[in-house]
């Protein structure tokens, strides 16, 4: 595959979650109770796979979107903002549901408090299916029944599947066979905790890898990627930076690694391609509208070589 662009390849498709993201910057995050005086407010698009879609997009690739929105005005902003960052769109609209939204507080460390306010969807995956030529397939855990088809389809075509495996509302045994038939889960800190019931990175990571055969990662913030090999937990350190916000770059971080993987990339090699990305995104504001463009990120690469 060397040689070839990203644009050279099908799309990926992305199933998940779509929200409308307010944010807003506070000196700190509170602790409990109290009045905060926000000194800027944003509002975007975000979501995670919705946004690990942008990713792709911007970074060169092609992605398709499949989710679920109510039939409101926030519905018709959010599908309207995807396909004009060029993501094609296949979303269920139900008129008697609210479609999702937030709000994001984000410090003056670039740290960031998500309040999200989601009324629940129907869990069915009426009619979803790979788009044509598609690579790859990325889903979040916020609709099992569209992650669990997309992924299994992916692997009858034996095509990669990455799982963005953040804290979900759903019970362990409706998202444990989603992750069984994925070819990549990275879970968030928080997600690995949820699931394998132990703060204890190594010790989650080996829970998990007995209830499943698909390599498995973790993403921890500043402190890098921890890959599962073998009989042993493997780093991939972070770049660092001065972070202004947060906010998206797990999403950014899984949108590059698919991407890679697509490309065939070696697993080092996409770690090490989805860590520029997510660090890229921390030096900008804005969740979504922060997601670096191909151009930046060949600008950044050369700085921090």
């Amino acid at each position: 595959m060397a040689g070839r662009l990203l644009s050279d390849f099908g799309p990926i498709l992305c199933v998940g979650l779509v929200i409308e993201d307010t944010i807003l910057n506070v000196p700190v995050l509170p602790s409990g109770g109290a009045k905060l005086y926000a000194t800027a407010r944003h509002v975007t698009g975000g979501g995670p796979a919705s946004n690990a879609a942008v990713a792709i997009k911007r970074l060169g690739g092609s992605a398709v979107f499949a989710g679920r929105l109510g039939n409101d005005a926030t519905g018709d902003r959010l599908e309207a903002d995807l396909a004009a960052e060029g993501v094609h769109c296949q979303i269920r609209r139900y008129a008697d549901i609210a479609s999702p939204s937030s709000t994001i507080l984000v410090d003056d460390t670039g740290e960031r408090m998500i309040i999200a306010h989601t009324q629940p969807f129907p869990d069915v995956a009426e009619n979803l299916g790979l788009p044509k030529d598609c690579s790859a397939v990325l889903a979040d855990l916020s609709w099992p029944a569209g992650a669990l088809a997309a992924v299994r389809a992916a692997a009858k075509m034996g095509l990669p599947s990455v799982i963005d495996a953040d804290v979900s509302r759903h019970p362990p045994e409706v998202l444990l066979p989603i992750l069984d038939a994925a070819s990549h889960v990275v879970f968030s800190r928080a997600g690995l905790r949820a699931l394998s019931d132990t703060a204890d990175i190594a010790d989650g990571l080996g829970r998990m890898a007995r209830t499943t055969q698909t390599l498995l990662a973790v993403t921890d913030g500043e402190r890098g990627t921890y890959v599962a090999a073998a009989d042993e937990v493997v780093n991939f350190p972070a770049l660092p930076v001065a972070a202004v916000d947060t906010t998206a770059s797990g999403d950014a971080y899984h949108g590059a690694l698919a991407l890679a993987l697509v490309r065939g990339d070696a697993c080092e090699t996409a770690i090490g391609f989805a860590t520029r990305v997510a660090a890229m995104k921390c030096l900008r504001a804005g969740g979504r509208d922060g997601l670096p463009r191909l151009r930046d990120m060949m600008n950044f690469t050369e700085e921090n070589q």
